[in-house]
């Protein structure tokens, strides 16, 4: 415990004596957090913006259409495949969801692009209301958002909103009541609005063969389990009973999401090399630290000084100057993110910024490593060039 208090005075004094250069280093490392925790968070937000709906549907499975690699858009089932699926042992219930893409009319000649999704009332793939109150009925022009969307336009419960939609080769316009607000369910990197699926059918974009014609079809149909456990085995059961569909639980369906494994790869290369960057810098900047006062070492050798307390000592200066810059860089990050406005896809999860807040702090010990070993073997004549 003596050595471990030595250990920590000789750090502290000399960080004292050299602040300035201490400082430095200090908010190279804070500069180094601020680039992680912003990777981290950007990472977040764009998965987020690509998962969010699939992630919080109260479901264990989706049932596409078969040879469609999973891909909602390019899945086609009919409408009819929800009764034959609730059908199946181990099902509890299920909902037809279909999707699109629109834009809702702002003030100011602005345009909100969204995602437009069609559901069945009270079944899964119908969100929660968190404001306002549930649509009301399979035909009513009414419509509920989510907050993402709500605060990036201003809408609020009670508003009409105006949606742009392509019809053939013209643009029409579709009038409809906010009703309510759902907690974030960005698809597709972009904010939703569900609808009654008839609804959705009339409102939806169409080509010019599908106008005046209601549709029959869905994009996937979202099932809830009696006990979720079983989901591999009641998947097996839905491909074996059902022709010419496939099954994914929610996990596999957020990985087919287009772009989103390969966005997330990207990302995590990015921090990842923003980490060794760091071990790199701060490796340098203690070596030379090291290098510049070996008469010094040498001196508490020749003293008395055991080889623990000089690596101790070593060590928990790499540590203390390593905390301050990723206090500091913490706390920027803070600032920073709440002038961001809602359009910008970053999201700080608790768990991705403690994972990555540890790692910067392993990356101070893990970059001085080198100069603490070479401290440690600093021989006391040679430093002092009487050997």
């Amino acid at each position: 415990m003596r050595n471990f208090f030595l250990a920590t005075y000789l750090s502290y004094k000399e960080i004292q004596r050299n602040r300035g250069r201490f400082l430095l280093v200090g908010l190279v490392i804070a500069l180094i957090t601020l680039l992680v925790l912003f990777i981290a968070g950007l990472g977040e937000g764009l998965g987020s913006g690509n998962r969010q709906y699939l992630s919080r549907l109260d479901a264990e499975l989706i049932v596409y259409l078969a040879r469609t690699d999973y891909l909602i858009p390019s899945s086609r089932l009919d409408r009819s495949t929800v009764r034959k699926v609730e059908r199946v042992d181990g099902v509890e219930a299920a909902g037809n969801v279909a999707t699109s893409n629109t834009a809702i009319l702002l003030p100011g000649n602005e345009v909100l692009k969204v995602s437009l999704i069609g559901v069945e009332l009270g079944k899964p793939g119908d969100p929660p209301v968190i404001e306002g109150k549930p649509i009301s009925s399979d035909q009513a022009r009414e419509v509920v958002v989510d907050r993402n969307a709500a605060l990036r336009s201003g809408i609020q419960v009670g508003d009409e909103i105006t949606i742009r939609s392509v019809q053939g080769t013209k643009d029409e316009f579709y009038t409809l009541q906010v009703v309510g607000i759902v907690d974030g369910q960005s698809y597709s990197l972009v904010p939703s609005i569900f609808v009654p699926y008839f609804t959705w059918d009339r409102v939806r974009p169409k080509s010019e063969a599908e106008v005046n014609r209601p549709s029959s079809t869905v994009n996937i149909v979202v099932v809830k389990l009696q006990d979720p456990k079983q989901a591999e085995a009641v998947a097996q059961q839905l491909e074996a009973q059902i022709s010419n569909i496939e099954v994914a639980d929610i996990n596999k369906a957020i990985q087919n999401v287009p772009g989103y494994s390969a966005q997330q790869g990207t990302i995590n290369t990015q921090g990842v090399f923003t980490l060794l960057i760091g071990v790199l810098v701060i490796g340098g900047f203690f070596q030379i630290q090291i290098l510049q006062k070996v008469p010094q070492i040498g001196v508490l050798k020749a003293i008395g000084a055991s080889n623990g307390v000089v690596g101790a000592a070593a060590v928990i200066q790499i540590v203390m100057v390593t905390i301050f810059g990723v206090a500091v860089g913490g706390l920027l990050t803070f600032l920073l993110s709440l002038s961001f406005p809602p359009t910008v896809p970053i999201a700080f999860n608790g768990t991705t910024s403690a994972i990555a807040v540890a790692a910067l702090l392993l990356i101070g010990p893990a970059g001085g490593l080198v100069s603490v070993i070479y401290a440690v073997r600093i021989e006391p004549l040679k430093a002092l060039r009487l050997g």
